[in-house]
């Protein structure tokens, strides 16, 4: 079983720590990118982390994920609520996939609470800010683990 997770970041993460700190918090996506190599280091997991603003991008990047059977977890951003691409890139995906807010999106404004991404992934973790980072790579890797012994 590959043990590469792909942690995708769309539109404006590059900007975490400066943008609405008071939503997305202090912490810069570097920052966040230093915790998440680490953390899968630790479950013995290969990270490729990676962010764009660009749509055609992610999709491209999915779409690799796919190629190569890596696990994914993305953090659409904006893509969240509109992107069909992302979306049907993502039904590609047969490895664990897990989708990934800062924000709680489900207490949010009525134009960020509804992801259209939901519906095609294994789980959905939101509202931890950081922290929820590493809380998915310990998930991705017990999904692993589950699909590796059901083999």
């Amino acid at each position: 079983m590959n043990r590469t997770v792909f942690i995708l970041n769309g539109p404006n993460l590059n900007m975490l720590g400066r943008r609405e700190p008071h939503i997305y918090g202090r912490t810069s996506l570097a920052e966040i990118q230093d915790r998440c190599e680490a953390t899968a280091s630790q479950l013995d997991l290969q990270c490729e982390f990676r962010q764009t603003n660009h749509e055609g991008v992610m999709v491209d990047w999915i779409q690799e994920a796919f190629e190569q059977g890596a696990a994914l977890i993305i953090n659409p951003a904006g893509f969240s609520f509109h992107s069909i691409p992302v979306l049907d890139a993502l039904k590609l995906i047969e490895a664990p996939l897990i989708e990934l807010h800062l924000s709680n999106i489900h207490g949010r404004d009525e134009l960020h609470r509804h992801s259209i991404m939901s519906g095609v992934v294994n789980a959905v973790i939101c509202g931890l800010g950081a922290d929820g980072y590493p809380l998915a790579l310990q998930a991705i890797a017990t999904l692993l683990h589950a699909t590796d012994s059901s083999q």
